[in-house]
């Protein structure tokens, strides 16, 4: 397993570290395809509530392209998007042939449909920033640094339970420690190339504003996979687990960063 998992790294690290260094295009349709393949995961995990599948992969992938094409229509772009969303989940139940437990169909779908591509499109508009390709290596390292630290020293010295009915193997030792090599690994991403961007302290903020949104979002995939009882939302990464195991993160840990940079100008 440990040597699955180090295979998949050295052959997917490079290709999501040229992503990132490319922008634009390259890294937009990557994470098109990163969003789409966590909403087919979640809809797998949700099929208890028999979630509409294909309208919600249509029309996440319809959003996050919607998202970035259209960044400068006079109206609020995300309140159209989810209404017209909504419009769509419901007339197929107003015009179906079964109403019972529509609304866990519709509530399932919309959240498919909707959270995870406008939560992932935030990586793209920290990577649209001026400085954004930085920005995103910035985001990426913490992540990496605070998932790995708070996993092995959950593993070693973790006894207390930090959420024990969603994820039993989580503990307050181990989060402590995502939260500190989190902030550690912010100030010494500053110090090697960001210092002409962050000052010392927009960094440390930063840092831990990811490391406690991040850790929180992953707690949030894991209520996902509790409810639908499964360990991992797929198969797909050798050694990994699936693409929403793995990006589950960034689903707070993102629109935290952005708005969060948008505070400390």
């Amino acid at each position: 397993m440990l040597l699955t998992r180090m295979l998949t790294a050295i052959i997917g690290m490079p290709l999501i570290l040229m992503c990132v260094y490319c922008g634009n295009v390259p890294f937009y349709i990557m994470m098109l395809i990163i969003s789409f393949l966590c909403v087919h995961e979640y809809l797998i995990i949700s099929k208890k509530y028999n979630p509409h599948n294909v309208v919600s992969l249509v029309m996440a992938a319809a959003f996050f392209v919607f998202l970035y094409f259209f960044k400068d229509i006079p109206v609020n772009k995300v309140a159209v998007a989810a209404v017209t969303i909504m419009l769509v989940l419901f007339g197929i139940e107003v015009f179906g042939k079964n109403p019972v437990l529509c609304i866990g169909r519709i509530a399932s779908s919309f959240l498919g449909a909707f959270f995870i591509p406008l939560t992932l499109m935030h990586i793209v508009y920290i990577r649209n920033l001026t400085n954004g390709m930085k920005l995103t290596f910035f985001i990426f390292i913490v992540v990496w640094t605070l998932d790995t630290m708070a996993y092995a020293f959950g593993k070693v010295f973790g006894k207390h339970k930090l959420a024990k009915n969603v994820s039993p193997k989580k503990t307050l030792e181990g989060t402590a420690a995502g939260i500190v090599f989190g902030i550690l690994a912010a100030v010494a991403c500053r110090y090697i190339f960001m210092c002409d961007i962050l000052t010392l302290q927009n960094a440390a903020i930063l840092g831990l504003v990811v490391a406690v949104v991040g850790q929180f979002s992953d707690l949030a995939e894991s209520l996902i996979k509790r409810d639908g009882s499964v360990k991992d939302s797929g198969k797909i990464i050798p050694g990994h687990g699936g693409v929403f195991d793995r990006f589950d993160s960034y689903m707070f840990a993102a629109p935290a960063m952005y708005y969060a940079l948008q505070l400390l100008k």
